[in-house]
């Protein structure tokens, strides 16, 4: 296999392993490192472990359980067979609650205990802790397995971790890693390093270790995590001797991902074969992003696709995930049929009642049309030549509209809620003949992809192909709102509308190319103010713009900063058409 497939397909398996850790946990901020050389060993294993990892960061505190790592290696221990402990631990600790979420995760590790006896024999038998390995995942793998004296109480200190686990209450998440913990260090100290207590001392002596010490300490603590996970844990020693006691902001600080020019432009081949290939000429993609891609998005890049269905490179992982959703947005939609019908009829009816007023006609005094014999004694005493009479629209404008939705991986848990309200608004506004647009937007290293779903002059079938949205990734708001405003901007009608679908949770990992800036961190009150500012921009170009949120109450207040009063919160589809309609309306009524 040549070296440049061989690193596309490394990166479609971090894509995926890394895409499904974060659909377990729930948490698209946390940070993962997937093992893609097991994935490429075995399949089985390669997911179940990135799903029991997302489990496990759902239920525990991963910084706690990754800080008693850091002290222990600090302290001597083999950080290969803490590894190796440690994930048959998180295993114990998690897996049942997986598989109660979430049942075909049961087959799963069945088929990953099954390939890790049968790959993994060998290393196991040869010493203490492999062969409790192979005992522990024997039992997943089916077997009924009887321990000696020797890992009787390392198995059953793991069969006890396994019923707290199962026992967490349903609310739990981010609970203390303290069970978890002591039982590594137990098993590690019993079967690993016997003589390790008398060296160095027992858990408490391990997690007395300072953060300092961890700081200073010359070693590789990227044997075990990533980079970035060690820079968020421990404290920069240089930081102590700047002014002030601050110490500089570093990139791995901004979640900033370096890349060189050549992984920049594997990089779009990367979005090709996971988005679809770009519906735009190569000059013309070059030309917006040269004119958008400025200010705090300086470096970015827009990609600008309908999609891997409608226009694939090849079939692969998220090809069929894809595809997948789009059966599940479809599902979601046979089974809400009649709510979504009813909204449908609602918002269309209320949209048609506005261009009926608009298009209502009058009489009115003119300098042409039927002659007014009560106006006739003007002539010659007055200047207003209005002597006749015509009739007239009220208001002839024309109208036209942007849809615009987040398809981060924030949305995953509302992906087919997302594609109904969409759905719904396009269906209306097309049964009433305005010309609109819809396309989702999502971040990939530095490129924000905008997917069309369907353009703004396209017939009534069109619609149906937004049940191709699907979620992934991140999302820079302001650079996708400002590249929507540029195209409202370009259509001939007067009034614009512009209507976004999302949680009001901007949020980006930066790409940072060699010998560039290192951007600003596009999180939290930074993201949020620029979002904000794209905003008023479009609406001081005279564009209307409605947030509608189907996000958390929390992230309220967010929105609220971002889209001011323009802002529709949908908490359920039976009130959606009425919440939308009415701000549509509003905008026919009294524009133009």
């Amino acid at each position: 296999m040549e070296e440049a497939d061989r690193e596309m397909l490394q990166v479609e398996a971090e894509n995926r392993m890394r895409n499904l850790t974060w659909t377990v946990s729930g948490d698209y901020r946390q940070k993962v490192k997937p093992d893609t050389e097991l994935y490429f060993r075995s399949r089985s294993r390669g997911l179940y472990q990135a799903a029991c990892e997302g489990e496990f960061f759902r239920l525990y505190d991963q910084n706690e359980l990754s800080l008693y790592i850091l002290k222990k290696i600090f302290l001597g221990a083999d950080s290969g067979e803490l590894y190796l402990l440690v994930r048959m631990v998180m295993d114990a600790a998690a897996h049942r609650r997986l598989i109660q979420e979430r049942p075909g995760a049961a087959g799963l590790r069945r088929h990953a205990a099954s390939d890790f006896q049968e790959q993994e024999f060998e290393r196991c038998a040869a010493y203490p802790l492999g062969r409790l390995e192979l005992l522990w995942y024997g039992r997943a793998a089916g077997r009924d397995p009887l321990p000696n004296r020797q890992y009787r109480d390392s198995y059953e200190a793991l069969l006890q971790l396994e019923q707290q686990g199962e026992h967490l209450p349903d609310t739990a998440r981010h609970t203390s890693a303290m069970p978890v913990i002591e039982t590594a260090d137990q098993i590690y100290n019993r079967m690993v390093d016997p003589a390790f207590v008398k060296k160095h001392g027992g858990l408490e002596e391990v997690l007395a270790v300072s953060l300092e010490d961890l700081a200073a300490a010359n070693m590789d603590w990227k044997e075990f995590l990533g980079e970035e996970d060690v820079t968020d844990l421990l404290p920069d020693p240089a930081a102590r001797d700047t002014a002030g006691g601050e110490g500089k902001k570093q990139d791995r600080d901004n979640q900033t991902i370096q890349v060189d020019e050549r992984m920049r432009l594997k990089s779009y081949q990367y979005m090709e074969l996971n988005y679809g290939r770009s519906y735009l000429k190569p000059l013309e993609q070059k030309r917006r992003n040269y004119t958008l891609c400025r200010g705090n998005h300086e470096g970015c890049r827009l990609y600008y696709t309908e999609g891997i269905l409608r226009n694939c490179v090849r079939r692969n992982y998220q090809y069929e995930y894809v595809s997948q959703q789009r059966k599940n947005n479809l599902k979601q939609y046979r089974k809400y049929q009649p709510v979504v019908m009813r909204n449908i009829s609602v918002l269309s009816g209320m949209l048609r009642q506005a261009m009926i007023r608009r298009n209502e006609r009058e009489m009115v005094r003119s300098k042409s049309g039927r002659i007014l014999p009560r106006e006739l004694w003007r002539v010659g005493r007055s200047r207003d030549p209005r002597l006749f009479q015509k009739n007239v629209k009220k208001n002839h404008t024309e109208f036209v509209v942007d849809i615009l939705i987040d398809a981060s991986g924030s949305q995953r848990s509302r992906n087919s809620e997302v594609a109904l309200q969409a759905y719904i608004i396009s269906e209306s506004l097309s049964l009433v003949n305005i010309p609109h647009q819809v396309q989702s937007f999502c971040t990939c290293w530095d490129f924000t992809i905008l997917q069309r779903f369907r353009d703004y002059d396209d017939p009534r079938e069109q619609n149906r192909r937004i049940f191709d949205y699907s979620t992934s990734a991140n999302n820079r708001d302001g650079l996708a709102v400002r590249a929507a405003t540029a195209a409202l901007l370009r259509r001939p009608e007067e009034n614009r509308i512009l209507i976004i679908l999302s949680d009001g949770r901007p949020n980006d990992r930066i790409v940072n190319h060699t010998q560039t800036r290192a951007p600003v961190e596009y999180v939290g009150h930074f993201a949020v103010c620029d979002t904000a500012e794209e905003i008023r921009k479009a609406r001081h170009s005279g564009i209307a713009v409605l947030g509608v949120f189907a996000g958390m109450e929390q992230d309220l207040e967010a929105e609220k900063k971002i889209f001011g009063r323009d802002f529709a919160y949908i908490r359920n589809i039976q009130n959606f058409s009425p919440v939308v309609g009415r701000y549509l309306r509003s905008q026919l009524d009294h524009t133009g």
